[in-house]
């Protein structure tokens, strides 16, 4: 494993080895699983050069740009909820609005059968 370089306050260079995982012997049994693996590793080493601050410009980049895709699509998520929202709200007007016109419709046949009704009854 590659040992990472720091500047000490003091302005003298020190050397520290990262933690060694290489040590262990790996227990993926697929090959996604050993992917997998080597995505943390990679991923801790980048944690500890940003923390010492001897990350390279391409590790901060990467993560910078990891950062700014997730928010991306943390915004488009929000936005998607609203709009479903939206949708759903609409739906319940929709709902209601043809309920109140079938309550006049059935108003309106009731009251015309009850006058056609009392009409025919008087005849009789």
């Amino acid at each position: 494993m590659r040992d990472i370089v720091t500047r000490k306050p003091s302005g003298r260079r020190t050397t520290a080895t990262p933690r060694s995982r290489a040590h262990f012997p790996s227990e993926a049994t697929t090959a996604e699983k050993r992917e997998n693996e080597l995505i943390a590793l990679a991923v801790d080493l980048a944690e500890e050069q940003l923390r010492a601050g001897t990350a390279s410009s391409q590790v901060i980049t990467h993560f910078l740009k990891l950062a700014t895709e997730k928010e991306k699509l943390e915004r488009e998520k929000l936005e998607a909820e609203i709009e479903i929202t939206r949708t759903k709200k609409k739906s319940i007007e929709a709902s209601d609005r043809m309920e109140e016109l079938l309550a006049n419709a059935i108003n309106v046949f009731t009251s015309k059968y009850e006058w056609q009704g009392d009409d025919t009854g008087s005849e009789g």
